[in-house]
């Protein structure tokens, strides 16, 4: 389906769970978030019914995040019945990687095809600061368990942070060269969790400059723009939402776990699906995709996100 500037919407987001086991400081409180009763949260059924309604309008992919996707108990059969939905050509999972060593392989089955892992920093001390969990092996061994898998594709997500990890820029881009998985950088978003400096933001093109041995590569159809190595077997991406933005590019909707569809990540404009049937959500469907916004707005640490919810409530 086009929105009203024309773009074609094909990539759903579908935000299964606002929980955690991490607290990572750009996206999660420090406590975390309450728990939410099942009825003010989308079940499965609702979940299933809503791809379905998205495929009906032209969705051919998508993507299941949190909160952490793998937390959710039935997260296996979501992932099994929204791959399943007609018109549904590819189905990802955005994870931080520490429960992959059991599920990969389960993800693979349920029909799964690409994973995203984030993984800011190849240190372990760091890691446990920024997350305030000590899961640096698990998510090491979780990226490990999906190369294993055998995945489409394998990711690993960066978030650029200054004074944090710009310092590992290379090692991170490394990983292209010994593993056949891409590495995507990208820039931290003034999003409502997190209290960060203004010189945490740093721009993507901070990447180019310390590997100046990369080479362009033609854009994929992703918002990423794309480099290599010479000789690596995957490619390194930048996403730029601030110093650059791809809003005339977007082919993206959003829906949360509480069953509101969002047309724009950084907008407070919300639709309401959850109690409807499948004809009723087409219809929020239509309503949300006519009004994505033409662009996000500026965007600087003096300029954060109208989201009105941090990530985990919206999906990664």
């Amino acid at each position: 389906m086009l929105d009203s500037f024309g773009r074609n919407i094909t990539y759903l987001r579908l935000s299964v769970t606002e929980l955690c086991n991490l607290r990572c400081r750009y996206c999660m409180p420090e406590d975390g978030v309450p728990k939410r009763s099942h009825e003010e949260m989308l079940t499965e059924e609702e979940m299933v019914m809503a791809v379905s309604a998205a495929a009906s309008l032209g969705i051919e992919k998508l993507r299941i995040t949190g909160g952490e996707p793998l937390v959710k108990k039935n997260i296996l059969s979501i992932c099994e019945k929204t791959a399943s939905v007609p018109g549904i050509r590819e189905t990802c999972v955005t994870t931080n990687g520490v429960l992959l060593p059991k599920l990969a392989l389960p993800l693979k089955n349920a029909g799964i095809r690409r994973v995203n892992i984030s993984l800011d920093t190849l240190d372990r001390r760091k890691y446990a600061q920024m997350a305030r969990r000590d899961e640096f092996d698990a998510a090491v061994a979780g990226l490990e368990a999906a190369l294993a898998a055998g995945f489409e594709r394998v990711k690993v997500n960066a978030v650029l942070i200054g004074g944090f990890n710009d310092d590992e820029i290379p090692a991170l881009a490394e990983l292209t060269r010994r593993y056949p998985l891409d590495v995507r950088f990208i820039e931290l978003m003034p999003m409502c969790a997190g209290d960060f400096k203004r010189e945490a933001f740093i721009s993507g093109d901070t990447v180019v400059r310390k590997l100046p041995e990369l080479v362009a590569e033609e854009p994929d159809g992703t918002v990423a723009r794309l480099y290599r190595l010479p000789g690596a077997l995957g490619s390194v991406g930048i996403i730029s939402p601030l110093s650059c933005n791809f809003c005339d590019r977007c082919d993206r909707i959003r829906l949360t776990a509480d069953g509101r569809l969002k047309p724009c990540l950084h907008s407070p404009a919300e639709f309401p699906i959850k109690g409807l049937d499948e004809a009723g959500m087409r219809r929020q469907f239509e309503a949300a995709i006519l009004a994505k916004p033409e662009w996000h707005g500026a965007l600087s640490d003096s300029e954060p996100s109208r989201a009105m919810r941090a990530m985990n409530r919206i999906g990664g």
